[in-house]
C-alpha cells in the first residue's frame, strides 16, 4: 500500500483530535473524510483542514479507495462500527475499550481476521518513552523476574456518556483498567487467570455508574499485580489524571511515572496551577506505527486481541464486584 487513504468515525472521545492531528502530520498517509453525528462537533475541524464531511458513517464506507478508519465513537457503538468497517474491507483502528463484552470482540476480531482488515486497539500507552524504557529493561532482565506490578490510572471524572451505562459499558473500573492492564500484560508476557476486584460510587454523588476501583489480577506465571483505576481526581487537580507503574523483580524495581516530563504553569485565568507535558506524544507514534504497518504490509502492532485481553478482565472485575470473591478465566 503506496499512500493510505484513512477516515475517521466519530468524535465522541476526545482522543479523535489528537489522533487526526497526528495523522495530519504524517505526509505518508491522507485523510479523505470525516463522519459524525454530530456534525457540530467536528465543523470547525472539517472547515480548518479541507475535510469532507458524513453524517452516516456508511457513506465514508463507501468510498473505494477508503483504506483504514479510525473508530472513536462511544463505546457502545465500537463493535457496530468496526464490523461494518471490516465488511467493507476497511482496516480499523479502535479507541479503547475494544468492546462492552466479550462476545462482540471476539466478533469484531473474526469478522476483521474473515475480511483479512487490521484490527487494531487504541493503547497509546505503549508508545509513552518512559514505558518502552521499563519495558526493553524488563525484557534485558535487569530487574531478574518480575514478581509484582502496581499501577495507577486514577482520572478526573470525564461525565457526558462516558458516565452513562448505556453508551459506556461501564464506570471508572472499565474505562481505566484497559490502559495500564494492557502494559501489564505486555510486559509480563503473561495471560491473566484470577481477577478480584472492588468498584464503588465515592466522589460524586447520584452519578449511575462506578467512579471508584480498584482490580487485583493473578497471572497464570504467578506474577501479581494492582490498579487502581478511580476517577478520584478534582477538578482543581493540574491535570486529567496519571498513568503509573511499580514493577518489582527479584533483582530490583522499575518506578515509571508516564507524565513526570513536564512544565508546572501557575495561571491567573484559571486560578490553578497546571502540568504541561513535553516528552514526545504517544498518540503521533501510536497513529504513525498503525500507519506503517499498512504501508508495509504487516500486522497491527496492538492486536486486537490485545484489546479483548485487558477489557475482560475489566468485564471479569465487574463480575467479581457482584459476587463479592475472586473470579478465574
Amino acid at each position: 500500500m503506496s499512500k493510505p487513504k484513512v477516515g475517521m468515525i466519530s468524535f465522541a472521545h476526545s482522543h479523535a483530535f489528537s489522533y487526526l492531528h497526528a495523522l495530519l502530520a504524517l505526509p505518508e498517509v491522507e485523510v479523505i473524510g470525516i463522519t459524525d453525528e454530530n456534525e457540530e462537533r467536528v465543523k470547525a475541524i472539517t472547515t480548518e483542514h479541507g475535510l469532507s464531511y458524513y453524517n452516516d458513517y456508511n457513506d465514508l464506507l463507501a468510498i473505494a479507495e477508503l483504506d483504514a478508519v479510525v473508530i472513536c465513537s462511544e463505546n457502545v457503538h465500537h463493535a457496530e462500527h468496526t464490523i461494518a468497517s471490516a465488511n467493507a474491507k476497511k482496516h480499523v483502528i479502535c479507541e479503547k475499550p475494544l468492546g462492552i463484552s466479550v462476545t462482540e470482540m471476539e466478533e469484531m476480531i473474526a469478522t476483521c481476521e474473515h475480511n483479512e482488515v487490521q484490527l487494531m486497539t487504541a493503547f497509546p500507552c505503549r508508545y509513552i518513552p518512559a514505558v518502552v524504557k521499563a519495558q526493553e529493561a524488563v525484557q534485558r532482565g535487569d530487574i531478574g523476574e518480575v514478581l509484582a506490578i502496581k499501577g495507577t490510572n486514577r482520572g478526573t471524572m470525564p461525565g457526558r456518556w462516558f458516565v452513562d451505562p448505556a453508551l459506556s459499558g461501564g464506570g471508572a473500573l472499565l474505562d481505566h483498567t484497559v490502559h495500564v492492564m494492557d502494559l501489564m500484560n505486555w510486559i509480563t508476557g503473561a495471560k491473566v487467570n484470577e481477577v478480584y476486584a472492588y468498584a464503588a460510587t465515592l466522589f460524586h454523588e447520584d452519578l449511575p455508574t462506578d467512579d471508584t476501583g480498584m482490580i487485583h489480577v493473578k497471572f497464570d506465571n504467578g506474577v501479581f499485580g494492582v490498579l487502581d483505576t478511580s476517577w478520584s481526581r478534582t477538578k482543581s487537580f493540574p491535570t486529567w489524571g496519571d498513568v503509573t507503574m511499580e514493577i518489582v523483580g527479584t533483582l530490583g524495581a522499575i518506578s515509571v511515572d508516564s507524565f513526570a516530563q513536564k512544565i508546572d504553569f501557575f495561571s491567573e485565568d484559571s486560578g490553578k496551577g497546571h502540568y504541561i507535558y513535553w516528552g514526545d506524544s504517544m498518540d503521533f507514534y501510536m497513529i504513525k506505527s498503525f500507519v506503517t504497518a499498512l504501508i508495509e504490509g504487516n500486522a497491527a502492532p496492538i492486536s486486537g486481541e490485545d484489546g479483548l485481553k485487558s477489557a475482560r478482565v475489566a468485564l471479569l472485575g465487574y463480575e467479581s464486584v457482584k459476587k463479592g470473591q475472586p473470579v478465574f478465566m
